[in-house]
């Protein structure tokens, strides 16, 4: 679920957002390429509850500041008569890459 500003106030919508859970070291890591958010925690289920509440953070802060529109047009939402809607992933695979570096 997001909170997304409708008529000046916040109300809850559900979206569906990608989000990402890869593990780094000992941490997990959530991240969605929808709002270019992420967060870590030591467990799978810490990161998914902390994701959710940055999500909630991040709404709140762009309805404060009066920047929802102009931010979810800048990462590819798209807005549906009076909802917003987030870039649809198509793919997300891994790949075999040779780097080069010193």
């Amino acid at each position: 679920m997001c909170y997304i500003l409708s008529m000046n106030k916040l109300i809850l919508k559900e979206v569906n957002l990608p989000i990402t859970i890869f593990k780094e070291g000992k941490s997990y890591i959530a991240y969605s390429p929808a709002l270019d958010l992420s967060t870590s925690a030591s467990t799978y289920k810490k990161a998914q509850d902390r994701f959710s509440e940055i999500v909630e953070i991040f709404f709140a802060e762009l309805s404060d500041m009066g920047t929802l529109d102009t931010v979810l047009a800048d990462l590819g939402w798209q807005k549906v008569k009076s909802n917003w809607l987030p870039p649809v992933v198509v793919s997300n695979y891994m790949q075999t890459m040779n780097l080069s570096y010193a």
